[in-house]
């Protein structure tokens, strides 16, 4: 018998419209599943209760006739998104009392489209790498085998939705944080194109590089919370571009992108590595399916090679000088004392001389690719990677080093600007997921979204759970890592 859990975001908040559910009662079981995995899933830092039932209780008063698609609909808030009156960490033990005074412009959106969030999931510290591990919370861990990490900085969001917690999330993407996590963990993650999300009113500073962005488990549920972010704010640094008619989850709908031009590549773009042969596998699988959906797949060089990852390194250094009060930064972890150590080394002028290259390398990787509709290749050069792998030897350059090697391709659209999605198409032999990128030009969102959304349902949908799905609390966790299904 299908539990409220099972069924999509749209699915849930269909529920409601009909009566058949309320915002109320899908909050609960949320809240009991939470309770039940959250921890050992590494999901949450902060669980929000109280303010999630008064929320539910408000979108069940709503009348039918001012509900959108996603009114009702249980969810949470990366902990890096200022989230007004709830104590938000940036993944830091430096902030572990820090409440802020006002939303993020996308928290202001989701809870004005009645979804209701029920606290503030895990994340790297800082955003600063691609695993969640900190001292704020546990690791968030990868449900389909939980000696795997669930990716970062999104990884939290992604284990709540993975585990079934919350049917959706908001996260961020600066690099790959978004992508990373849904790769490892069966799932979508969606960055927009630069601008479609307002950053605001604190998160425009970055050089356009991190955007806000859905992750869920079926394209349309993922176009239907960029519908919610994708709000134009005045004062924004980049124009947005137009929004498609009818929004982004009526191309998820129509999925129909016309004949494409699709250029495929695996060859790593971050750094010299050789990439895993399921990832290879994965891209070799959408890339057939694709073809079979009419589009033209052909082999293209990447955009950009390992010569931009000295560049990309600048300024990766220079984004980790987030401010932070002086008398905590000895509460950082090494990885992030080493990144601001870096960064407060790099002059003005140096920052202003790598921005400027590395535009002029991102213009000679459209020109190379000019001709392309999409861009498809491997989300990760490997499917996974267990809990404390990257911070192993104890040396954090090492550590910043493996992250390079094991995610050499997401950040680069990041730089462009391009909106990119992760795709849960693979898997290894033990039935592990392993993710695909698809990427568009800029702008073009709504041809991404319903190329994706042709993709999913050439492979008869992607929305499949992990055995700890079924788990209904902590003791059908077998001590092994792996969930048991209740008998």
């Amino acid at each position: 018998m299908a539990e409220p859990h099972d069924l999509t975001a749209l699915e849930q908040a269909a529920a409601i419209a009909r009566g058949e559910l309320s915002s109320v009662e899908l909050v609960e079981h949320s809240l009991r599943r939470v309770a039940a995995l959250g921890d050992t899933v590494g999901a949450f830092v902060t669980v929000t209760p109280d303010l999630a039932r008064q929320a539910a209780r408000a979108a069940d008063a709503v009348p039918v006739e001012g509900r959108g698609p996603l009114h009702g609909v249980p969810t949470a808030i990366k902990d890096l998104t200022l989230t007004a009156g709830v104590r938000t960490t940036f993944g830091s033990a430096a902030f572990a009392d820090f409440v802020p005074p006002v939303d993020a412009d996308v928290v202001r959106f989701i809870k004005a489209a009645g979804l209701v969030s029920l606290g503030k999931t895990t994340t790297s510290e800082l955003g600063c790498s691609l695993y969640s591990e900190g001292r704020v919370a546990p690791p968030a861990r990868n449900p389909w085998q939980l000696a795997y990490t669930a990716g970062g900085s999104s990884g939290g969001a992604a284990a709540a939705v993975a585990a079934g917690l919350v049917p959706i999330a908001q996260g961020s993407d600066g690099g790959g944080s978004l992508r990373i996590p849904a790769s490892l963990c069966g799932l979508i993650g969606y960055k927009p194109s630069r601008g479609v999300v307002s950053g605001g009113p604190l998160g425009s500073g970055a050089f356009g590089l991190p955007t806000s962005g859905p992750l869920g488990r079926t394209v349309a549920d993922v176009a239907a919370l960029l519908d919610v972010m994708a709000v134009p704010v005045p004062g924004e640094p980049y124009l947005p571009p137009p929004a498609p008619p009818g929004g982004y989850l009526a191309a998820a709908r129509r999925a129909e992108p016309g004949r494409l031009r699709i250029g495929r590549f695996t060859t790593p773009m971050l750094a010299d590595e050789p990439v895993h042969p399921d990832c290879v596998a994965a891209v070799d699988r959408a890339a057939a399916l694709l073809t079979t959906a009419g589009h033209e797949v052909v082999e293209v060089p990447p955009p950009l090679g390992p010569q931009a990852w000295p560049l990309f390194e600048i300024i990766w250094y220079v984004l980790a000088l987030a401010p932070v009060p002086p008398h905590r930064e000895a509460e950082l972890l090494p990885l992030t004392q080493l990144l601001r150590a870096r960064g407060a080394s790099v002059s003005a002028g140096a920052l202003a001389a790598t921005l400027g290259e590395l535009q002029a390398q991102v213009r000679l990787g459209a020109a190379r690719t000019a001709g392309c509709d999409l861009l498809l290749c491997p989300t990760l050069a490997a499917p996974q990677a267990p809990v404390g792998w990257f911070t192993a030897d104890g040396d954090p350059a090492a550590d910043f080093d493996r992250q390079r090697r094991f995610s050499p391709y997401c950040a680069i659209f990041n730089v462009t600007g391009d909106p990119s999605m992760s795709l849960p198409v693979g898997a290894t032999a033990d039935g592990l997921p392993v993710g695909v990128l698809l990427t568009g030009r800029y702008g073009d969102d709504a041809r991404l979204i319903a190329t994706a959304a042709q993709l999913e349902h050439a492979s008869d949908g992607w929305d499949r759970h992990p055995a700890i799905w079924r788990a209904v609390d902590s003791a059908n966790v077998n001590g092994d890592g792996v969930g048991r299904s209740p008998s």
